[in-house]
């Protein structure tokens, strides 16, 4: 199962919230290439980024934090974060990112999720982050009435790569990934989901490692590297790392919408 260190982008520094509110933010490193670093010095085989200014403005805002980290590092980078036009998904590949992580427009533009899955196949990610198993939007500030599962298999038809899963209650909390929403979900799909939120030590990873047969291939974690609740390179070594962690090919790359 991939292990993937999440780096949360505010004002250009990494930070994290607690259960997304941007009212309770912990500064981590002023620095957010040295973070990048640091994961990669350990092991990462990929990087989580969210662009949490983006989700809240509804267009990317740490633009240069993120070519800074995509120039620092030699890994695949998936990114979040106010990615709700095709131009903003294109200019985001033209950095050297590697994966565009959809949120908000999976709900409120799905169309335009299956042009680009179209345009840049296998390129494609949607976060679908939860309250009480509904979708909730723009960062988090909003809840709709969509069905988490329902925007899962409707995501999944139209050909995204992966299903990136968040409990919002869970998020930033350490109290542990909601293992019977995960399993909902992943059983629902044949998309590969990623697992987000609540990570606090080993054991939850080993408990997540009972979820690969339903279709969970991964896991974001955040505040448990930061405080040391877990450490990388241990992490790696209790689960493994797993297949989804190729770099997609180029064609049909930032090219074809310009």
């Amino acid at each position: 199962m991939d292990v993937i260190p999440a780096i949360d982008l505010l004002e250009g520094r990494c930070v994290r919230l607690f259960q997304g509110d941007y009212d309770q933010s912990q500064i981590y490193n002023e620095n957010p290439v040295e973070v990048a670093r640091q994961w990669e010095a350990e092991g990462a085989t990929r990087l989580h980024l969210v662009d949490l200014d983006g989700a809240k403005a509804g267009k990317p805002e740490n633009w240069k934090a993120i070519e800074a980290i995509t120039k620092a590092v030699d890994l695949p980078i998936q990114v979040g974060g106010g990615l709700r036009d095709a131009d903003r998904v294109s200019a985001l590949f033209d950095l050297g990112v590697q994966y565009a992580i959809l949120g908000t427009v999976a709900v409120e533009k799905p169309e335009l999720v299956g042009q680009l899955c179209e345009t840049f196949p296998g390129r494609i990610v949607v976060g679908i982050d939860a309250r009480e198993g509904k979708v909730a939007t723009r960062g988090w500030l909003e809840t709709s009435e969509v069905m988490a599962t329902d925007l899962a298999k409707r995501m999944g038809d139209m050909g995204v790569a992966a299903i990136i899963y968040t409990d919002i209650k869970r998020d930033g909390t350490m109290k542990g990934p909601n293992l019977e929403a995960l399993r909902e979900l992943a059983e629902a799909i044949d998309t590969p989901v990623i697992a987000s939120g609540g990570v606090s030590a080993i054991s939850d990873l080993l408990s997540l490692l009972g979820l690969v047969p339903a279709g969970v291939s991964g896991v974001i974690v955040g505040k448990a590297l930061y405080t040391g609740d877990v450490s990388l390179k241990q992490a790696i070594r209790a689960v493994g790392q797993g297949r989804w962690q190729d770099v997609p090919p180029e064609g049909g790359g930032a090219s074809a919408l310009a």
